[in-house]
């Protein structure tokens, strides 16, 4: 009789842990293809290459990232290159305090939400808190403040589609060949004042980086000092070029037919001159960053 207890107890306790381990394992199967089905939600939320306007190159080759720490503290007025036309930053203000950088960025349009420093897979994973929401100013445009890791340098960045519903990938690159001279820490150049150079025309040989690289100006170059400024002629061997931008000011080129050629001002020798060229050669117009490079060991007067 005991024995026949002791059985019936074992048999009873082998289908308990039986039904045990098939809901144990049901449970499991089950957690496992709710979490499929999850990932599989938040993948469709995120944009495929097809559904994205074709991206642009912004990182030109040559560009050294420059950290916070090498600027001044300030608010400055920076150019933003977005690797999407379909995310256009109509203006920015880049401010600097304690080597940290962050920006405000106004925007062509209202069609974003919010936007993550990271990219759409990173954005349906995070949390709410993590998303930085559109700030509507008084006129109605919308706003986004980020943080910024470091000029001249690639950011990953996707926006949140209000129509779409989407996370659609974008980088982005602040240039610092848009700041003013004076933004700069620690800068070492040679000054037209220490030259002492009289009034007059003269040649210096000058050295283009940055862009692609394939890009060239003529060396050396004709150099003008008068009343305290130098100004250079820049004869990109390429007619696509329709302008310059030097400290912030916009130049034309000086002719109108063959290679452009711009007058711009020298604002410093034996250092890495930031200006901004754009081309017109792409399907559309491009800023690109360059750095000049005017050796004052090489300037001689003109015959």
């Amino acid at each position: 009789m005991m024995k026949r207890k002791q059985m019936i107890f074992l048999t009873a306790a082998l289908i308990s842990a039986s039904l045990s381990l098939g809901a144990s394992c049901y449970a499991q199967e089950n957690s496992q293809e709710t979490k499929a089905e999850e990932s599989a939600a938040a993948q469709q939320q995120v944009a495929t290459a097809e559904e994205m306007a074709e991206p642009v190159e912004i990182l030109d080759e040559g560009m050294t990232p420059v950290y916070g720490e090498d600027i001044q503290d300030g608010e400055y007025s920076i150019e933003v290159a977005s690797s999407s036309s379909m995310f256009k930053i109509e203006e920015c203000t880049l401010t600097v305090k304690d080597g940290e950088m962050s920006a405000v960025m106004t925007m062509g349009g209202t069609g974003y939400l919010k936007l993550y420093m990271g990219t759409g897979e990173e954005a349906v994973n995070a949390s709410e808190e993590d998303y930085i929401p559109y700030v509507e100013t008084e006129d109605g445009r919308h706003t986004f403040e980020i943080p910024v890791e470091a000029l001249d340098k690639a950011i990953d960045c996707t926006a949140f589609s209000k129509k779409k519903e989407k996370w659609y990938d974008r980088q982005l690159v602040f240039q610092s060949a848009s700041l003013p001279q004076d933004a700069f820490k620690n800068l070492q150049l040679t000054t037209l004042e220490s030259l002492n150079l009289e009034d007059g025309t003269y040649q210096v040989e000058v050295t283009l980086e940055g862009g692609s690289g394939k890009s060239t100006v003529a060396s050396p170059t004709e150099l003008t000092i008068a009343d305290g400024e130098a100004v250079a002629v820049i004869g990109w061997a390429s007619p696509y070029y329709d302008y310059m931008i030097v400290d912030d000011q916009k130049y034309m080129p000086v002719n109108t037919e063959g290679d452009s050629v711009f007058e711009i001002p020298v604002t410093g020798f034996d250092w890495k001159m930031p200006v901004i060229a754009d081309t017109i050669a792409m399907s559309t117009p491009h800023e690109i960053s360059y750095t000049l490079y005017f050796d004052s060991s090489s300037i001689e007067k003109a015959e």
